[in-house]
């Protein structure tokens, strides 16, 4: 049984969302709420959730800071954000934060539902569009995109950091130490004549 939670404001999409997966064999949405407070609320110790489903855009707390709290409530509880964002930078940050998997609102239902069976799973379900996007952010044959003095390596910590990563999210991503980001962006600002985070995304667009 896959034990779910809905954070979701637009009251119609939420209960559609949750009548929908309390009829489908084997889940059973135990949790909706229309704010990360709200939802919290009502989340007490002995509901345990496997799935959350969140939108990004939410009165009070966006979604995207709200994946922290989960997190710390039930670190195996895997979040996929639903949302209407479909920008580099909030999928991003979604992923730094700790979201498993990213979807836009127009995903069909069944698919919905494959994507909630894909994470419970241990898989990371991205919509067509946004998945393109991470892989395009995260291929090193794009590093000569960003800029051709740098390495495979550095051109996808530059992607990191304009997507809104700190350096401990950056080496927790790219599974490196964070002392090795640190040297790796040393080396960024030199080649590229930097000084700061600013300037380094800046430059990238002039």
């Amino acid at each position: 049984m896959v034990r779910i939670g809905i954070i979701e404001d637009d009251d119609q999409i939420r209960e559609m969302l949750a009548n929908y997966f309390s009829e489908q064999t084997g889940f059973n949405c135990l949790l909706s709420a229309h704010s990360v407070a709200s939802f919290f609320e009502q989340w007490k110790s002995d509901i345990y959730l496997d799935v959350i489903l969140s939108d990004i855009g939410l009165p009070g707390e966006s979604g995207i800071k709200g994946l922290a709290r989960i997190k710390r409530q039930a670190p195996k509880c895997q979040v996929i954000m639903l949302t209407v964002y479909d920008d580099a930078q909030r999928v991003f940050q979604a992923l730094c934060n700790g979201a498993s998997g990213y979807l836009l609102k127009q995903t069909p239902l069944q698919k919905l539902k494959e994507a909630v069976l894909s994470v419970y799973e241990g898989g990371a379900p991205m919509s067509p569009s946004i998945a393109r996007m991470v892989v395009e952010y995260f291929n090193p044959k794009n590093a000569t995109d960003l800029e051709e003095k740098l390495t495979p390596r550095e051109a996808q910590i530059v992607t990191a950091i304009e997507a809104g990563c700190t350096n401990k999210e950056v080496a927790i991503r790219l599974d490196i130490s964070l002392e090795t980001v640190k040297y790796h962006i040393k080396h960024i600002y030199q080649k590229l004549e930097v000084n700061n985070r600013h300037a380094l995304i800046t430059r990238k667009y002039k």
